[in-house]
């Protein structure tokens, strides 16, 4: 079953998960035409290969360490951190502990 998305001016809780982030699933909390946010969850040792994304995101570390890495630096992320990565720029990323990142995507028109 599909979790419902976030309606116009519905507020999301995206607070730590605490001992329940073991067992939670990525969700996408909103999508419209031209953004997309999602709560990603990555247990402890996934690794999201190498990939490019068509417009801006951002990457935002809610709780846990995950590793983020570009052709040009890797860095590891905590929770209150947050990285901007620009449209077509190679990256992946490594979870060190159980992980919830928020995800925000630009999503260009011409894709």
């Amino acid at each position: 079953m599909a979790t419902p998305r976030a309606a116009f001016g519905e507020l999301i809780d995206i607070r730590p998960l605490g001992p329940a982030l073991k067992d939670a699933k990525s969700v996408t909390l909103v999508r419209s035409e031209r953004l997309e946010v999602i709560r990603l969850m990555l247990p402890a040792g996934k690794h999201i290969p190498e990939h490019r994304v068509p417009g801006e995101i951002t990457v935002q570390c809610l709780e846990g360490r995950l590793k983020f890495s570009t052709p040009a630096a890797t860095h590891t992320m905590r929770a209150g951190d947050l990285l901007f990565v620009e449209p077509g720029h190679a990256h992946w990323l490594e979870a060190l502990d159980d992980t919830s990142v928020l995800v925000t995507l630009y999503l260009p028109h011409d894709r």
